[in-house]
């Protein structure tokens, strides 16, 4: 049985692949994007469960992402959890500002962050 449906945005391939197998191993079904565009129109058309997303990338950092995410009534209910490897207390600050529901440092706990996940939409084993 599916847990949900997951966009993991990121532009470093391994995380996405991490991300990807870690997540598929526990019943997600996860949908990828390399930069913030395509997360805002995969984030339109897959209507995913949550978004984990990544700040420093090219084309729409995620910052700016998460933004045009919450100001899109189609968008605005899916939650978000930053997964970056900016670290300052600014940046998390920032990060809630803008609409993440969680905000998670690189490096990081692959079990951790599903924990997070299944957390935040409600589906523990």
């Amino acid at each position: 049985m599916q847990k949900g449906k997951i966009l993991v945005v990121d532009d470093e391939v391994y995380i996405l692949h991490i991300l990807e197998f870690s997540l598929g191993a526990e019943g997600f079904e996860v949908i990828t994007a390399n930069n913030g565009e395509l997360a805002v129109e995969k984030a339109v058309h897959e209507k995913p469960d949550l978004i984990v997303l990544d700040i420093m990338m090219p084309v729409l950092d995620g910052y700016e992402t998460c933004r045009r995410l919450k100001r899109d009534s189609e968008t605005k209910h899916i939650p978000v959890i930053l997964l970056t490897a900016k670290g300052r207390e600014s940046d998390k600050r920032l990060g809630f500002e803008v609409g993440a529901i969680d905000y998670i440092v690189k490096p990081f706990s692959p079990n951790r962050l599903i924990s997070r996940i299944e957390e935040i939409i409600g589906c523990r084993k």
